[in-house]
């Protein structure tokens, strides 16, 4: 029979599941992998990138929202946001590294 201690479990699950850091100058933002989102975090981070897929919505405001969603701290993502100054192609960057990162072990959307 195997045994596992939760400090175990825990150290595993952010090997696996863990956090992509953007650094920028003295400051990092973590943007959190969706298994790590609470529920209402992860149906939201769902429901925008449902609305990234149209081309009549705003494709920067989207971006900033999913990264706002998915940050580990709202004032780290406004930070990076004001720094990024509303330029869809590194918003864009950020986000395809974000979703590049989090592919590997990522569930299913049944399981999100």
């Amino acid at each position: 029979m195997a045994s596992f201690s939760l400090d175990s479990i825990r150290a595993a699950a952010e090997r696996k599941y863990g956090s992509t850091d953007i650094t920028f100058g003295e400051d990092v933002v973590r943007l959190l992998n969706p298994l790590r989102l609470s529920a209402a975090r992860r149906k939201a981070l769902l429901a925008l990138q449902e609305e990234m897929g149209s081309e009549d919505n705003d494709q920067a405001e989207l971006l900033a929202k999913a990264i706002r969603t998915v940050a580990e701290s709202e004032k780290a993502a406004e930070k990076l946001l004001g720094e990024v100054d509303e330029d869809l192609a590194i918003l864009a960057e950020i986000f395809g590294h974000y979703g590049e990162s989090t592919q590997v072990g990522e569930a299913s959307a049944s399981q999100v």
